[in-house]
């Protein structure tokens, strides 16, 4: 029998703290973030391994090291609005939810939308909604957001992801470009949209975000 308590930790200590991820916060919600109970039953045993995890066909929460950077990225306060973009089974959207005000969830999947809301329920999770729609799309109706955070790699970002983000407002992903990919962060600006890259890193495809970027700076 696993001790996931023990694995959690074991997850901080290994492969989150050594990556550079120095906010308290994310170490807190980490550590509280049962990982276990987002995976399938018959990949428990690996929720905490450092290397992404399946959930369902071409879907996969990714690794550990890869989300807390990510996160990091993000710079989420206690006051931003965050949109969290295909979360799968809700991973992503607990662990953002003790960093937030509020977060609301996109996810295209109806099963794994289904998934992420009872186990947040259970969870307790009251400052979080998962809705049921395109990723690329997002949720304009809740917005404009601090933060929009992309749950993978993305090939292209529609300009209708960015327009919901407010003037400050920024978005991390994992830019797919060819077998490598890349953190990045954009920014809106009064003036415009600004990026910078941040780290390597790799992750699923994220559906409906395939094909040549869309913007270049």
């Amino acid at each position: 029998m696993i001790d996931y308590e023990a694995a959690r930790r074991a997850m901080v200590d290994t492969q989150v703290r050594p990556s550079d991820v120095t906010r308290y916060a994310i170490i807190e919600a980490m550590s509280w973030a049962p990982r276990e109970r987002f995976v399938p039953a018959a990949q428990r045993d690996a929720a905490y391994a450092d290397a992404d995890v399946t959930i369902a066909e071409g879907r996969a929460l990714p690794a550990p090291r890869t989300f807390a950077k990510l996160l990091e990225t993000a710079a989420i306060g206690p006051e931003d609005l965050v949109l969290d973009v295909a979360p799968g089974t809700g991973y992503s959207t607990a662990v953002i939810a003790r960093l937030a005000v509020a977060v609301v969830a996109v996810e295209p999947d109806p099963a794994l939308a289904r998934q992420a809301q009872s186990v947040l329920e259970a969870l307790e999770v009251m400052n979080a909604a998962i809705e049921t729609g395109a990723a690329d799309v997002g949720d304009p109706a809740h917005g404009p957001y601090d933060v929009i955070f992309i749950n993978g790699a993305i090939e292209t970002l529609p300009d209708k992801m960015t327009e919901q983000l407010k003037i400050g407002g920024r978005l991390v992903a994992i830019f797919q470009e060819g077998p490598l990919g890349r953190a990045r962060i954009v920014t809106r600006t009064a003036g415009g949209l600004s990026e910078r890259a941040v780290f390597d890193a790799t992750a699923p495809l994220i559906p409906g975000f395939e094909g040549r970027r869309a913007f270049e700076f």
